[in-house]
């Protein structure tokens, strides 16, 4: 099995990364940090491909997919999963370039990293396009409003290419985190229910990937939660989240 996953450096990434390295496929690992890489080179040789990149530069990604394709072949699933998450609040001015950050990474990363791949697996018609989106983007989160946008956008941006592909073989999947123990989360100042370590998370999600269930969300209680949000009426929702504690503003990156 070939496999591309993004964000392969820490968090869900780098423990997706080692589950399917751990059941012998060949894995393309992408990451801004290559150093945070170079053990899983040294731990399993000639399985995995790692390139540093950042998932904002398409040509970057564009050579890492050729590369890899012309040495191993057309991956069988891609997942795209590098992600940032900042706290951002519209009124600083500052916080713009915070919000660009978000959205470029979240959201046009996700494109980018699909859009190298898509040819060639309409050729070979078949193959499974990830895209990790959070819970977060099922309501707006006060203070996270540039990440809870993102994910909102990443959920619709799925949707419209699964709809796009149907019948072309290639399978598309949304798979929405709750609370995974990351460095993305480490630094979240309030309690996180049902929170589960990266190891749980990433077996749970290649069971969705092999199931090939094309919306699911990690864990199963946290659907309960989205479903309750996601109904609330407004005037409920706000008065309950208006004084909510809000993410720090200061970038963590999974």
């Amino acid at each position: 099995m070939r496999i591309v996953i993004t964000g392969a450096s820490s968090g869900i990434g780098l423990a997706l990364t080692r589950h399917f390295l751990e059941r012998d496929a060949f894995v393309a690992a992408l990451a801004r940090r290559g150093e945070l890489l170079q053990p899983l080179a040294t731990e399993f040789p000639g399985k995995v491909s790692c390139y540093a990149l950042d998932v904002c530069d398409a040509s970057a990604i564009q050579l890492a997919a050729s590369d890899f394709m012309a040495r191993v072949g057309v991956p069988d699933i891609v997942i795209a999963n590098a992600g940032v998450s900042v706290g951002t609040l519209t009124e600083y001015v500052e916080d713009i370039e915070a919000f660009q950050q978000v959205m470029d990474t979240n959201v046009l990363g996700m494109v980018k990293t699909f859009q190298p791949f898509l040819a060639a697996m309409r050729v070979a018609g078949n193959g499974k396009l990830v895209g990790i989106a959070s819970v977060a983007g099922f309501r707006g989160l006060p203070g996270a409003s540039a990440y809870s946008a993102s994910k909102a956008a990443a959920i619709t941006y799925l949707e419209s290419l699964r709809v796009e592909l149907r019948g072309s073989g290639i399978q598309v999947l949304t798979i929405c985190p709750g609370y995974i123990k990351t460095p993305m989360t480490d630094i979240n100042p309030y309690p996180m229910p049902f929170i589960l370590e990266a190891d749980e998370a990433a077996r749970r999600i290649a069971r969705i990937i092999e199931r090939g269930t094309s919306f699911a969300i990690v864990p199963w209680q946290m659907a309960l939660v989205g479903w309750v949000l996601q109904h609330l009426p407004n005037f409920i929702y706000d008065r309950l989240f208006a004084n909510a504690p809000h993410k720090p503003r200061k970038t963590a990156q999974n």
